[in-house]
């Protein structure tokens, strides 16, 4: 009987906190536990998550490292002290492509990596998808996915194997229109103090564009519309007054060796 009043009193105190569509049944530790059993199973599964040894690779994690870090440190990553934040390269040179789970796993395509041209660029992306798993958008899709009632029982304990479904699930989670205009903007606000242009998630739009591809790959979305988007990056990185001037051997030189010393 507690457990059921407690699950009541739950359920109201999210309602009444949060706008519909925004309610989210996770705790932080709900976000590292899926986290972590979403990257354990892509590490299962080789073949198709070929992930690049941090052994056999260590300058060109030290230089995703490098690049993460430098986002963690710019003191707008609201929680960058509770999450793990480990970043890992996947060898695929055909898929331009990334995501970040609940707690901070942050998973890199090769053929993004060799798709972008500087470091501002990739430092946008990886912004961007350090804001959903910053602003916690996997979970909340998740509560409206799997329902109310599914994932109470999975937060109570008892429903636990539906984790290992709802962590399967978060590699190809399409986001909202508002989460993916807000994760835009979030990349900006963390890359603003960094030595990276604050816009550089808007490069990889501009170049989709460029190329006259009517939609971008999934890891951003198919919406909002990518011209759109680069004037909203552009938008937000003037109001904040941020840097939109490269520092050359950051942004280009050591960006395209880094690149191309991958495999």
């Amino acid at each position: 009987m507690k457990k059921a009043i407690l699950s009541c009193c739950v359920v109201l105190t999210l309602f009444a906190g949060c706008k519909k569509g925004d309610i989210n049944l996770f705790t932080l530790e709900d976000d590292k536990k899926l986290g972590l059993q979403t990257r354990d199973q892509i590490f299962a599964d080789p073949a198709t998550y070929p992930v690049l040894s941090r052994s056999q690779y260590p300058s060109q994690y030290a230089y995703m490292d490098a690049m993460r870090d430098r986002i963690l440190n710019s003191g707008k990553v609201q929680h960058k002290d509770d999450f793990d934040w480990e970043l890992y390269i996947i060898k695929d040179d055909n898929t331009q492509n990334a995501f970040c789970t609940p707690g901070g796993y942050i998973f890199v395509y090769s053929g993004l990596i060799k798709y972008l041209d500087n470091a501002s660029s990739l430092a946008g992306v990886l912004g961007h998808e350090m804001g959903h798993a910053d602003h916690r958008h996997s979970t909340t899709q998740m509560t409206k996915q799997y329902g109310i009632q599914t994932l109470l029982d999975v937060v109570l304990g008892n429903n636990q194997n539906q984790l290992t479904q709802i962590a399967s699930s978060l590699v190809n989670l399409t986001f909202s229109r508002e989460d993916e205009k807000d994760a835009d903007a979030q990349s900006v606000t963390y890359l603003c103090p960094t030595i990276y242009r604050a816009n550089g998630a808007q490069d990889f739009f501009q170049k989709i564009v460029a190329s006259g591809a009517s939609q971008p790959p999934a890891f951003l979305s198919t919406h909002p519309n990518p011209d759109n988007r680069v004037q909203n990056i552009n938008t937000k990185s003037t109001e904040l007054g941020c840097n939109s001037i490269p520092t050359n051997n950051v942004e280009t030189t050591e960006y395209v060796a880094f690149k191309n010393s991958l495999p």
